[in-house]
């Protein structure tokens, strides 16, 4: 029996595709903080840090 040969025969280019995922991860990064960004032009952090106490108000004042 000869050796298992696990290496592909034909050379893939890995610096390519190394450079195809980041840029895959860096424009999903991008839009995702472009999106956070629009979102947060309507909120500040200490707004959104009240909003599980919102659901207690409005609870409250059905009684």
């Amino acid at each position: 029996m000869g050796a298992i040969r696990f290496l592909p025969r034909t050379p893939m280019n890995v610096i390519a595709l190394t450079i195809l995922v980041s840029s895959c991860l860096a424009g999903i990064f991008i839009f995702c903080f472009v999106g956070e960004l629009r979102r947060s032009r309507h909120s500040s952090p200490e707004r959104d840090s009240l909003l599980p106490f919102n659901d207690d108000d409005q609870d409250q004042a059905n009684l």
